[in-house]
């Protein structure tokens, strides 16, 4: 009862193709391999955009940022 046999898989999927269809499961992986690909890109963008716009990422608590002084050549 803890565990399940190979009939008990064999049922699982041939409930899952039959609700499914063989077509539709492949659909699905790359539609979710697609999104971790753009989910991926936009941190990876997000991360470029925080460091080009000199944006602060870690800063430790109670330390304060100086703004820069522009008079200066």
């Amino acid at each position: 009862m803890g565990s399940f046999s190979i009939w008990h898989w064999l049922i699982v999927l041939v409930v899952v193709l039959l609700l499914f269809g063989r077509n539709k499961i492949p659909d699905l992986m790359g539609d979710l391999a697609k999104g971790i690909q753009n989910f991926k890109k936009g941190m990876k963008d997000e991360t470029e955009t925080a460091v080009d716009g000199a944006k602060v990422i870690d800063q430790k608590v109670g330390e304060t940022v100086q703004p820069a002084d522009k008079t200066k050549s």
